[in-house]
């Protein structure tokens, strides 16, 4: 089963066996108490992995559409069901012992931070935040109450990215100057802004879908439930969506912090949708596995461009239509998304790799059984048994660095400078992109 297959039919694996009890080592009867806020297909999906762990006591769901809202509680007839996460967390917050934030981009933050500001531990979806001075926010709660954190980059706990990330860090091939990383989906709008409104439909809380956004009326097609990732004011683009997931693996395995320059080259910007292709330059300060200046391009949309010297596999084939690719004094290592081996081309040919030092077990290729591994590292770490591997500390730093690149596209073809220490640019106009007025709902 494929991620696609499984977020389909996500609603129904709530009812999957429970995974084996010797993936947890503590007593059978201490219990995590769960609130869940988005039961979209994400949220549906991390509802199905959360609950299937045998300590897991889903007691809270909250969604602003009516109809979605009653299908999943039919499957958590004992929850309590809410429409506005405000309510929810006042009203339980006794009986909530961690929550997990799967809406839109533009309530992640919003949604998270009141739920931290009660001492409750969050697992949030990707990306953290929709905006930087968001993601600082919660990284800064987080350490201030020593929560526990995790983001959801399912993928990051999965057995290929693991490897890869010990390999590069093993020297495989050697400092890494350069990563190039792609992915052909188009989470941008070209179009013209919709010049009237529809009639909101009975089972959606238009108001609170905006949450703290700025007001626009209703637009069928649009926002809900599926378009918003390719708005300014709701999502990141694909940056933001496959972005995360793709950056992740280089990001971690090379130890890099946020970058000093970033370049968009796309269209101009129309103040409403993304644009529909990207070509991101990142140059980030060396780490101990890179040279002295780590070059990273970012490539996105339909026909994304993959014809580079340094892309060319061995006997002409084709490349995966998303992935990354080291490269380093010694080769290059290619890692295709997602569940495929790393590859090792030293020379324009295929080298083999001798993974037994690591120790690793053998690698699962089943999406909906390895998905459920960063879920329950999550559970198992807020009773005390785990730590997480994407907390906070680790998802704001790469969400800033995927949102820098996503400001950069307001100003195409322009070379940015990221002061980290200060948080800001040099070029001040771009700074009013670092943050939003939130509205009042």
């Amino acid at each position: 089963m494929n991620k696609r297959e499984f977020l389909k039919n996500a609603a129904a694996l709530s009812s999957l066996a429970i995974m084996p009890a010797e993936s947890w080592s503590f007593s059978a009867d201490k219990r995590l108490r769960t609130a869940h806020i988005g039961l979209g297909g994400m949220g549906q999906a991390d509802l199905a992995s959360i609950s299937i762990h045998s300590n897991v006591d889903v007691v809270a769901l909250c969604d602003v559409d009516s109809t979605v809202l009653a299908e999943v509680s039919s499957k958590f007839p004992k929850a309590k069901t809410y429409k506005d996460y405000r309510e929810m967390l006042k009203e339980m917050s006794k009986d909530i012992d961690a929550v997990i934030v799967s809406t839109p981009d533009h309530t992640h933050a919003p949604a998270s931070i009141m739920a931290m500001e009660m001492n409750k531990p969050v697992y949030c979806q990707k990306p953290l935040t929709h905006y930087v001075k968001e993601a600082r926010a919660m990284d800064k709660i987080a350490k201030d109450k020593k929560l526990v954190t995790q983001m959801g980059i399912q993928v990051h706990s999965f057995y290929d990215y693991k490897l890869a990330t010990l390999l590069i860090q093993s020297g495989i091939v050697g400092k890494v100057h350069t990563v190039r990383a792609w992915s052909p989906k188009n989470w941008g709008y070209n179009g013209p802004v919709p010049e009237t409104g529809d009639p909101v439909p009975s089972n959606l809380d238009w108001n609170l879908w905006q949450g703290t956004s700025a007001e626009r009326p209703y637009k069928d097609g649009f926002y809900h439930p599926g378009n918003w990732r390719k708005l300014v004011d709701y999502g990141c683009a694909t940056l933001g969506d496959m972005g995360v997931h793709i950056f992740d693996t280089p990001y971690n395995a090379l130890q890099l912090d946020v970058p000093r320059t970033i370049i968009n080259n796309c269209r101009k910007p129309n103040g409403f949708g993304y644009p529909e292709k990207n070509m991101v330059t990142y140059e980030f300060p060396g780490t101990k596995y890179t040279a002295d200046t780590l070059k990273w391009v970012w490539y996105d949309g339909v026909g994304a461009d993959k014809q580079r010297e340094d892309l060319m596999l061995p006997d002409g084939a084709d490349l995966h239509d998303q992935g990354a690719m080291f490269i380093g004094e010694k080769g290059r290592l290619y890692l295709p998304h997602f569940q495929v081996m790393p590859k090792l081309i030293v020379d324009g040919s295929y080298k083999d790799i001798d993974i037994s030092q690591f120790k690793l077990s053998e690698p699962v290729r089943e999406y909906s059984s390895e998905v459920h591994k960063h879920y329950h590292e999550f559970v198992d770490a807020c009773l005390g048994k785990a730590t997480c591997s994407a907390p906070f500390s680790y998802a704001s730093r790469l969400t800033e660095t995927i949102l820098l690149g996503v400001i950069a596209g307001r100003f195409p073809n322009k070379t940015l400078h990221w002061d980290a220490k200060k948080a800001q640019f040099a070029e001040e106009d771009a700074n009013q992109y670092l943050g939003g007025m939130y509205r009042k709902f």
